[in-house]
């Protein structure tokens, strides 16, 4: 499969349709954490609630919801509202989850939003500039 000029945004994983049909399953399992009935079964027993109800999730999916890896769950395919319903199921907010993501704490994550947010300059697709000769 061809990649898209996008995916050399350094640090950005792109929800876009091939994402999307290879995270279904994950955003499924993600989306079913709205109900506090499933939130409870999925805290009492992780990998239960995953093999019982969720079966066709690819193994490296299994593995960072269990391991919390929020990063690898949008690089194969999770959404980042849908996956924020897992960070909530453990008690994060989304600025604690975002924090989590850019490897910072949650006081310098709000701080750098507070003061503009992240600089746009090494962040931009390389292609996008490639071709503005």
């Amino acid at each position: 499969m061809a990649e898209e000029a996008y995916e050399d945004i350094p640090g950005t994983q792109v929800f876009d349709a091939r994402r999307s049909r290879a995270g279904y399953w994950l955003n499924m399992f993600c989306m079913s954490l709205m109900k506090d009935e499933n939130r409870k079964a999925f805290k009492a027993d992780e990998t239960k609630y995953l093999d019982e109800r969720f079966p066709l999730l690819a193994p490296e999916q299994r593995e960072a919801i269990l391991k919390r890896q929020w990063n690898r769950m949008l690089e194969l395919g999770g959404n980042i509202y849908y996956t924020s319903k897992l960070g909530a199921t453990d008690g994060l907010s989304f600025q604690n989850l975002a924090a989590l993501m850019t490897g910072s704490t949650q006081e310098q994550y709000a701080a750098m939003m507070l003061a503009g947010g992240r600089s746009p300059n090494g962040n931009r697709s390389k292609s996008e500039w490639k071709d503005r000769g």
